[in-house]
């Protein structure tokens, strides 16, 4: 079954040569596009996308706010940012937002459907420049509390192995554990750190490191 794939992108030609590229691979299937934040908002939830790909900079209403919308109406949907600025910032507020990933509109067509494989395998894509704008970033800033500070031992390990951007299967391995165990100390991790997702959870860990 093929993966089902959103668009959010004011620019038509951009979103329909997403679409093209999309349709183009035998595992990915692209089952809407919007043109705005609004649209998104109010016809995904009955699309239910297992990705979508959302620009950060739409006219209305901006990609952040959408996904902060819409991630608490589809949970299981992940969304990756696509943007040409590398914006601390916004790069940051989206993550916190709930977003699962984030890439430069640059991205090479291969890479982008890389990311998208990888972010359904559990995985939290970045480009290796916002990956260095996340790391400054975090060290610059410290937290008032350290809510890792209730994370047991173990739950500590989990957390660490997925801001070196390991995969669910991945470290089941690494710790010789199951990946249902792995799943059950992310349940914890998410619900000690008031997260919602693997991209927020890594964000707050680096943020108190």
């Amino acid at each position: 079954m093929s993966i089902t794939v959103s668009i959010v992108e004011d620019d038509a030609t951009t979103r329909e040569g997403l679409s093209q590229l999309i349709n183009r691979a035998s595992d990915f299937t692209c089952i809407s596009q919007h043109a705005s934040g609004e649209d998104a908002v109010e016809k995904m939830p009955n699309l239910k996308p297992r990705v979508v790909l959302m620009d950060i900079n739409l006219p209305g209403i901006s990609g952040v706010e959408a996904v902060r919308r819409l991630k608490t109406l589809l949970p299981q949907t992940q969304f990756i940012m696509s943007t040409v600025y590398k914006d601390s910032d916004a790069i940051f507020s989206a993550l916190m937002a709930g977003a699962n990933g984030y890439l430069l509109k640059q991205t090479a067509p291969k890479d982008l459907l890389s990311a998208l494989r990888e972010v359904c395998a559990g995985g939290a894509p970045v480009t290796s420049q916002i990956a260095r704008k996340i790391v400054e970033a975090f060290r610059q800033t410290r937290p008032p509390t350290n809510e890792a500070e209730g994370l047991t031992a173990r739950e500590l390990e989990v957390l660490d192995l997925l801001s070196q951007g390991y995969l669910y299967k991945e470290i089941a391995d690494k710790l010789q554990i199951s990946y249902r165990t792995v799943s059950t100390h992310l349940e914890h991790i998410y619900g000690k750190l008031h997260v919602h997702s693997r991209a927020q959870a890594v964000a707050k860990h680096l943020r108190q490191t």
